[in-house]
């Protein structure tokens, strides 16, 4: 059988051919992470590499360009169903100046460069012009991993993407008439009636017949996640009818469907969790793959063309978005996020020149420029958009100054029921001193023949915890869950309890294995939203003397940085030791304000330092009886910085005789979708 197989270059065979995409989705965002570069770059790279200009591992067949445009269209519906419609209808106005500009500006420059640097006639100049006003919203869900999406410079953003895509994509079809002689009255008139009848369908009776659907079909969450799809590719058709590109449908679908899906319900987890999951990463490795970068060795005049291209494509797309700051005073930071989000060409600019190719108005020069300019422009897009919405986050998040009356629940998974008693000690320092909601040890049984006999065995040995609880008056509620993942385990048990802190025991430092793919730790991290405590103890906590907090600079921004403060109170007040809190200048003050409402820490000491690289040189200065908290942060969160990839390593080697926790505040949302 091996030998009837066909091996040869690019994998034809769809099984194959699909699971080396799927390898491909897996592998390159796990590398990026590691290197602190946005997943999708690493998507766009793997298509280019392992596409028909790198390696010729894979082909642009029918099946990926097909998966690819699924994922275009998503991303389109996506931007339309996240937009919030109260703030887009306010921002109009602000919208269609925004989109003109990006189109206008573009649009200018494009044909004059064409016309008298690349010397091209007029008519091919136009249409190498429109490309350059068109872009995609490839680094959208950069913005929305950062929870970003509702800032008005993001909803001025994507409603500008949409009139400036119908615009550039009008000339399109009026050029392409033109080159083939069919522009005349005729042509006006069915473009009208068209999109006339497509808007008419799409937000006058897709509503009517979503409402009557999610009425009749409440409860069956899987049916409503088809009816919606399909709403989408409805959409996108109706939209090719009509004589309009089909992403600018598919964002149109988003728009009508918007007040319909509510952004917290479990039918948007969904659309989301399968968006990320299989039809975005696919596109992105699908546009990776019209990369070829052996056009820069095809002479002078292919690098002529590229430079010339991409200057412009930048340049102008930079421009439209300065003069939209300018004109609706906004931040520099939203300036720049908007130049982000608006400077990267994919879908819609390879449509318009492989048309304009097809047609003989454009050469193949401009073809394979076109091709650099997608993969500069995409990886300027997701970095400039990575940083402004980090700076957005600075910006928008402000410390709360009044804390929710959550109720506080404790969650304590363990691997080794005779390693529980200290973490029962340490949750019980994090209860509330009025709490009376109990602690929940959690143990997961790895699904299998033995899971039945494996439950018994843990319940058996779980009697020492439980007489240890009684003594110190602690009310323990186990929990037994025999689940096929660990942390997929505590996960949905911590979602059924309504669990607010999670305490974990810590497990040194992680294999080969865990450092590519994530321990259990790093994938519970990058999954939950709730608070982590990471715990080494080598005494019990009551017999500690000083405890010594570590934070962050810009830890005041995180949106758990009054819960934890809470929870150091309430550490503070059954410790009952002197607290110090080191901190950078920049937030002192905040923390000096989050401690005095706080009871237990009346009399913490607040010290200035530089950063945690000095966290290397304070273990001189600890006692062996000292407590130490590291306030530590997710990937993706604003006060995350790269020295926290030391810190594990540090515990290990230079802390082993002090008994510390890491700390992770809790988020709004999952870091990572």
């Amino acid at each position: 059988m091996l030998l009837l197989f066909d091996w040869s270059l690019p994998v034809k065979e769809p099984v194959l051919l699909f699971t080396i995409i799927l390898l491909v989705m897996l592998v390159a965002p796990a590398i990026m992470q590691r290197l602190r570069v946005p997943g999708i770059v690493g998507l766009i790279l793997a298509g280019a590499l392992l596409g028909p200009y790198g390696l010729n591992v894979l082909a642009r067949s029918e099946e990926v360009v097909l998966l690819g445009t699924i994922g275009l269209l998503y991303i389109m519906f996506w931007a339309g169903l996240e937009i919030d419609m109260i703030s887009f209808r306010k921002n109009r106005h602000k919208s269609l100046t925004f989109g003109l500009l990006t189109f206008a500006i573009p649009l200018i420059f494009g044909i004059l460069s064409s016309h008298y640097i690349l010397g091209y006639d007029w008519l091919p100049s136009v249409l190498l012009a429109s490309m350059f006003s068109t872009h995609t919203l490839i680094s959208y869900p950069i913005a929305n991993r950062l929870r970003v999406t509702k800032n008005e410079a993001i909803t001025v953003t994507v409603g500008g993407t949409i009139i400036t895509d119908v615009l550039a994509l009008l000339v399109l079809a009026i050029v392409s008439n033109i080159a083939t002689g069919d522009m005349n009255l005729m042509f006006w008139i069915r473009l009208g009636v068209s999109l006339t009848i497509f808007i008419a369908i799409v937000f006058g009776l897709i509503p009517l017949l979503a409402r009557w659907f999610f009425r009749v079909v409440e409860t069956e969450l899987t049916f409503q996640y088809i009816f919606v799809l399909a709403m989408v590719f409805l959409s996108a058709f109706l939209a090719e009818l009509a004589g309009i590109e089909p992403i600018i449908g598919a964002f149109f679908a988003g728009l009508a469907l918007n007040r319909l899906v509510p952004h917290a319900s479990p039918l948007m987890g969904r659309i989301e969790f399968v968006g990320n999951a299989i039809f975005i990463p696919i596109f992105l490795i699908s546009v990776g793959m019209l990369i070829n970068l052996n056009v820069f060795f095809q002479g002078k005049e292919a690098i002529m063309v590229t430079i010339v291209l991409t200057t412009v494509a930048l340049l102008t797309k930079w421009i439209a978005a300065w003069l939209t700051q300018k004109s609706f005073r906004f931040s520099k930071v939203q300036r720049q996020l908007i130049f982000g989000l608006s400077s990267s060409h994919a879908a819609a600019t390879i449509a318009i020149i492989l048309i304009g190719y097809n047609l003989n108005i454009l050469d193949v020069q401009v073809l394979n420029g076109t091709v650099v300019l997608i993969l500069i422009t995409c990886l300027w897009s997701s970095f400039t958009t990575d940083v402004a919405a980090r700076k957005l986050v600075l910006e928008e998040n402000e410390a709360d100054t009044n804390l929710s009356k959550q109720e506080q629940r404790i969650l304590v998974p363990y691997s080794n029921p005779n390693t529980l008693t200290y973490l029962i000690d340490l949750a019980l320092l994090l209860k509330a001193p009025n709490s009376v909601e109990p602690i929940y040890p959690l143990s997961i049984i790895l699904d299998g023949d033995a899971s039945r006999e494996q439950v018994l065995t843990n319940r058996r040995l779980l009697q020492p915890a439980l007489e240890h609880a009684s003594k110190e008056s602690v009310k323990l509620q186990p929990v037994h869950r025999v689940d096929i993942n660990p942390v997929g385990g505590i996960l949905r048990t911590a979602k059924e309890l309504l669990v607010t802190d999670i305490v974990v025991g810590w497990n040194g430092r992680p294999s080969t294995a865990e450092r590519f793919f994530g321990t259990i730790l790093d994938n519970l991290l990058e999954q939950s939203q709730e608070m982590i405590f990471v715990s080494k103890m080598i005494r019990e906590p009551l017999k500690h003397q000083r405890l010594l907090v570590f934070t962050l600079p810009n830890c005041q921004y995180e949106a758990g940085f009054l819960e934890w403060i809470q929870r150091l109170a309430y550490m503070a007040l059954h410790l009952n030791i002197p607290v110090e809190i080191y901190a950078v200048s920049e937030s002192v003050t905040y923390l000096q304000e989050a401690c005095r409402k706080e009871k237990g820490l009346a009399s913490v000491k607040i010290k200035t330092w530089m950063d945690w690289e000095e966290v290397t040189n304070i273990h001189r200065q600890l006692n062996n009886n000292d407590l130490l908290l590291f306030i530590n942060a997710r990937a993706g969160c604003i006060s995350f910085d790269n020295v926290l990839d030391k810190l594990p390593t540090y515990l290990e080697s230079t802390l082993q005789n002090h008994s510390f926790v890491l700390l992770f505040p809790n988020v709004e949302y999952p870091v990572n979708n």
